[in-house]
Formats: C-alpha cells, sequence, structure tokens
C-alpha cells in the first residue's frame, strides 16, 4: 500500500540531489569567470554584439567586464587609473577583438579613459544608464555595475551621448577656459569700478563703458599719479559725447591711499588677465586654421546686412573671429539676428560645424535643451523636472542673445515682442532662443542662408494669421465676420 509512496520520495530525493550537483557546479563555473558577487545571468534577452565590453569608472580603479579570448562567457578585469594601465586596458580589450565600449560619465574620470582608448581605436560611447541601472533587488558593486553594463550595451539596450571630434573638444577646452577668464576679468573690472566709487570718482559717469579707451586710460592715469581732473579729462577719445570739461567735473575726488592701492592691485590682475587671454585668442585662431577645409582657405565672409552690427564687431576687435569661424565652418552664423561672434564661438566649440548627428533640427533643439516641455498624465500637468545638459551654456547665450531683441525691427524682434505680450518676456526669450537654434541648425546642416523679412512683414503675417483664426472660429459657432470699412 506504501510502496508507491516511497518510490515518489526516494525520486524526490534525487531530483533535489541532481539539482544541488547542477547548482554547485554553476558557482564553480560563476567563481572561475568572475561571478563572484552571487548575480545570475538575466535570461530572454537577445544579444545583438558579442563583442563589446563594459566599464565602470572609478577614481582609483576601473572595472572591465568583456568577452573571453575564445568568446565563451565574460570575464572581469580590474584596471588601476595610471596611464600605463590604460593603456594595458585597451591591449587587452584588443585582445578579446572588442569593438565597441560603453561606460559611464563619473566625474571627470572618464575623461583620459575616453581618449586613451578612443586614440586605440576602439567606439566608446558615452551613456547614460539611470534609467536601466535601477533593477529591484540588483547588487550594486563595480564588479556587478561593469556586467550590467556589457549586457545592456551586448543588447543594444544603450545609446552613446553626443561627443564631438576630437579637434573640436581641443577648442572646446580653450574656449570655455577663455569664458572663465572673461568673468573673472568682468569681476575685477567690478572692484575697480567699486574702489572709484568710495574716491567719489564717477568714472563711469564720464564714460558709457569703463573698459573703453577712455576709461581704462583715466584709469591707468590715476594709478600712475595723476590726480588733475582737467589732464585727466585730456584722454578722452574724440568720439565721446560729453566734452572735456564735463568729464572733469565727474573726476574731482577724494583721494584715499587704501583706496588708491585697492585701484592699483585690480588694474594689474586685470591686465595680466587681459594678457592670457590675448594668448588664449592666438591659440584658438590657430585651431581654427588647422581646421578649415582645403577649399576655404583665403576666403571672406559677406558684408553684414546689419551695418551697425557690422561696425560693433569691428569696434570689439572681433571680425578676425569672424572671418575665422566663417572659414572653418562655410557659414556666417553671425548674419542670424542677435547672433554674434561670441555665441558663434561658443555653438561652433560645443558642436562643432557638422551637425549631422542630428537628423532633425528638432534633436538639435532639445539637446539644447530648449525644446517646451508639456509634463502630462490623465489630462493633468506634472511637475516639470529640472532640466540638465552639457550644452546648457549654449541654451542660455542663446536666451541672452533673444532679450537683445526686445526693440529690434526684424522679424524674430516683432515675434519676441508678441510672444511677451501674450505669455511673458521669459517665455518669449525661451521661444525666441528656439528659433535661434533652428536658424542654426539650419545654416549649419543644410547651408540655408538667413534672410530677415522684417517686422512689417512679420506684422503682416501674424494679422493675417489671427483673422483666419477668427473666421474658422466663427464658422463654428454658426457665425461670419463682416469686414467694417471706416469712411
Amino acid at each position: 500500500m506504501h510502496s508507491p509512496r516511497v518510490e515518489s520520495t526516494s525520486a524526490t530525493w534525487a531530483s533535489c540531489s541532481e539539482r544541488r550537483t547542477a547548482i554547485s557546479k554553476n558557482k564553480q563555473q560563476d567563481t572561475r569567470v568572475g561571478h563572484r558577487d552571487g548575480e545570475s545571468e538575466p535570461d530572454g534577452i537577445p544579444v545583438l554584439r558579442g563583442n563589446v565590453a563594459g566599464l565602470d569608472v572609478g577614481s582609483k580603479s576601473h572595472w572591465v567586464c568583456a568577452p573571453m579570448v575564445d568568446g565563451s562567457t565574460r570575464e572581469v578585469e580590474e584596471f588601476g587609473a595610471t596611464t600605463p594601465e590604460l593603456e594595458r586596458l585597451a591591449r587587452w580589450l584588443q585582445e578579446r577583438k572588442v569593438a565597441s565600449v560603453a561606460m559611464e560619465s563619473t566625474g571627470v574620470y572618464w575623461i583620459p579613459v575616453h581618449e586613451i582608448l578612443e586614440q586605440q581605436g576602439l567606439e566608446v560611447l558615452l551613456v547614460c544608464t539611470r534609467d536601466l541601472a535601477q533593477v529591484p533587488g540588483r547588487k550594486k558593486t563595480d564588479r556587478i555595475d561593469c556586467k550590467w553594463i556589457q549586457r545592456l550595451h551586448s543588447c543594444g539596450l544603450l545609446k552613446g551621448s553626443f561627443r564631438p571630434t576630437e579637434q573640436i573638444c581641443m577648442l572646446r577646452t580653450l574656449v570655455r577656459d577663455k569664458n572663465n577668464l572673461l568673468a573673472e576679468r568682468a569681476d575685477w573690472i567690478r572692484r575697480m569700478q567699486k574702489s572709484l566709487d568710495q574716491m567719489n570718482v564717477r568714472v563711469h559717469r564720464a564714460v558709457s563703458d569703463i573698459q573703453g579707451t577712455t576709461g581704462m586710460a583715466i584709469i591707468r592715469a590715476i594709478v600712475s599719479g595723476q590726480r588733475d581732473p582737467a589732464q585727466l579729462a585730456q584722454l578722452r577719445d574724440p568720439g565721446c559725447r560729453m566734452s572735456a570739461e564735463q568729464i572733469a567735473e565727474q573726476l574731482r575726488g577724494n583721494w584715499r591711499a587704501d583706496h588708491l592701492f585697492s585701484l592699483e592691485q585690480s588694474l594689474r590682475m586685470y591686465e595680466a588677465i587681459t594678457e592670457r587671454i590675448q594668448a588664449y585668442e592666438e591659440e584658438i585662431l590657430r585651431r581654427l586654421a588647422d581646421m578649415e577645409p582645403p577649399d576655404h582657405h583665403g576666403k571672406t565672409a559677406p558684408a553684414l546686412a546689419n551695418t551697425n552690427k557690422a561696425k560693433m564687431i569691428r569696434q570689439r576687435g572681433e571680425e578676425v573671429f569672424r572671418q575665422a569661424f566663417y572659414r572653418m565652418s562655410g557659414t556666417d552664423l553671425t548674419a542670424i539676428d542677435a547672433v554674434g561672434v561670441g555665441v558663434a564661438q561658443l555653438v561652433l566649440s560645443e558642436y562643432g560645424p557638422d551637425l549631422s548627428r542630428f537628423p532633425t533640427e528638432k534633436h538639435f533643439i532639445s539637446h539644447v535643451t530648449l525644446a517646451p516641455k508639456a509634463s502630462v498624465s490623465g489630462g493633468k500637468p506634472l511637475k516639470k523636472k529640472k532640466r540638465g545638459s552639457a550644452s546648457s551654456r549654449v541654451s542660455a547665450a542663446l536666451r541672452s542673445a533673444a532679450l537683445s531683441l526686445r526693440h529690434s525691427h526684424t522679424a524674430l524682434g516683432a515675434y519676441f515682442r508678441h510672444t511677451a505680450h501674450r505669455l511673458g518676456a521669459d517665455v518669449a526669450a525661451f521661444a525666441t532662443a528656439r528659433k535661434l537654434a533652428t536658424w542654426i541648425y539650419r545654416c549649419l546642416r543644410w547651408g540655408q542662408h538667413y534672410l530677415d523679412e522684417g517686422a512689417a512683414a512679420y506684422e503682416q503675417r501674424y494679422q493675417a494669421a489671427r483673422l483666419n483664426r477668427l473666421r474658422t472660429t466663427a464658422a463654428q459657432l454658426g457665425y461670419s465676420l463682416v469686414e467694417v470699412v471706416s469712411e
């Protein structure tokens, strides 16, 4: 009566014993190939590329997961953060015939790894695994992370972030450092103005720009020991609006030794930073000359339609940069309203002249973080997340440029004013910056020339579109519009 039950129990024990033996063999195999963290291999996800690696970047060491030499399974190796170790890492990957490496951007530690591996001919993807990495129950160690990145990359679930070419990256470094120096120099200008205000020497009232020819000449004369207002006023540029007598009236001050000493030190710092900025500008021009296509040598950018803008560029000494950027990119971005040499320099140093990696202008606008975002769920607006992107420099520059169109008699200026009237100045600056980014993409990607139709033409199109909307609304309500002709 009980024999079937005994046989069933024996079979169960035998089955359990076989499973324990199989599990033990799997654990031994996992330990041999580097799976010592107890992570099981995910099943059900097809592998599209087997010759890829995953790299977890750290400050002291880097963990790498790649297929073995025979391609049978994966293995994990730890490398140091020194340059010889990174070169050994590149050789280790090449021995395993790895074609692509995926890595996360950890601080600045990923930069030398990315550059050295790229120099060795490996495809390096700078990926964001923020969404895919947050899997419930998955352990978090450096070893497991590199295996997880490699698994996701082999399944085609990772997409590389935008990174310009090596030449553009080098140009970008120079431009960013130069902009940092410009911001630092502006701080010392404010300190000089503070010292002058404390002595009641109103240079900023005598001239419109303290950094101009007249303003700096007066400050240098004061530091050199000149105190006579009449003599200081003789340093005025012939183009100044105020007369020498009016300027002299503003330069009568209370000369205190401590404020004079602070003014002198601020001037010395200003001149030292200006000298470094000039060195950066020379190096930037040299880099731009190296990036010129052979058929662009000697070409000259066409004259700007806006004569006032062209005059300001010449007065600031930026014409040489405008011509250099034209030869490097093949298009003149400064022809776009509100886009100056500084904005063109920032765009070309962050993205380069080739925008083919962005299929459409909407992709480019989204990367510049100028795409409108309406988070809605169930018909209700959601709280907007904070924007974050490496291209925020370009976004900030374009929004600042858009503000300069507030009183412009151009089509973009009319668009800014209409948008500001309906939605406010902040929204108008964002929307106009988006239009500027659109024109930048069209100029660089397709070589399209910017042509301003004028504020009057925009107003005419705006009124026509408004009238069409009114007619459509009236027709939907069963009414018709009647034009009133004034006598």
